[in-house]
């Protein structure tokens, strides 16, 4: 029997009764679903973000059948792969800025760790961020006042409050306080250019004329800490 019969006769079978092979049972499934992220996740690394559910399934070994039993459809897999991924991106993102004391060492930190691991598989980047859940950075609550949901929004809320607390601490503002309305949209505007200034990194060719990791990293760090700067003075004055 090869693997894609055995996946087929094992999702086909009923979920048993009892509490202890029900246990089994989820566990076996969360398994086996964890599994096939991983396997998809490597497939879209390989084949890119356009891959179809066909073209993810050949490369996993599988059936097309397995994968939308297990996630509905594509944009439930991209759904399921973007927790994965996102949930290692904001291990890595989020604790270079808490990692950092000085605001600014913060961000070039946060910088660095973002563009290396959007870098580890541009392919899976762009999969995961092909979504209208993007529209967190501008629309907050989602067309019509909905609460968006995800492990995306979640993460780019999160980043959101990180920037501000930063922000405020750059430019001297202590807890409880704000900045002026305009200043306040700097952390999603930030985030934004950021996305942006990467996505159009990550798209280039590598040759001599594309910046190293490190040297946008730094660039961007100086964009958002020099803007702030300028701004904060020029209401100051």
């Amino acid at each position: 029997m090869n693997i894609q019969s055995v996946d087929e006769a094992s999702s086909q079978q009923l979920e048993p009764n009892g509490d202890g092979r029900s246990a089994r049972w989820d566990a076996h499934r969360a398994a086996r679903r964890l599994e096939l992220i991983r396997l998809a996740r490597r497939a879209i690394h390989l084949l890119g973000p356009g891959a179809s559910m066909d073209d993810i399934a050949t490369q996993a070994n599988t059936s097309k059948s397995v994968f939308y039993r297990y996630f509905g459809d594509k944009d439930g897999l991209r759904h399921a792969v973007g927790e994965y991924v996102i949930g290692k991106f904001r291990a890595g993102v989020i604790t270079a800025g808490r990692n950092s004391t000085e605001p600014s060492d913060a961000l070039h930190a946060m910088m660095l760790a973002y563009l290396k691991m959007a870098a580890n598989s541009p392919n899976v980047y762009f999969f995961v961020t092909a979504s209208p859940a993007t529209d967190v950075l501008t629309d907050p609550a989602g067309a019509g006042g909905r609460v968006r949901e995800g492990a995306l929004n979640d993460f780019f809320e999160e980043l959101t409050s990180m920037m501000r607390d930063r922000m405020h601490d750059y430019i001297g503002i202590g807890p409880g306080g704000s900045a002026s309305p305009a200043l306040e949209l700097w952390p999603r505007a930030s985030i934004g250019m950021v996305r942006a200034a990467g996505e159009l990194w990550l798209r280039a060719p590598d040759d001599e004329q594309r910046p190293s990791i490190e040297d946008l990293a730094q660039s961007i760090t100086e964009w958002l800490t020099h803007g702030v700067a300028h701004q904060a003075s020029g209401k100051a004055s």
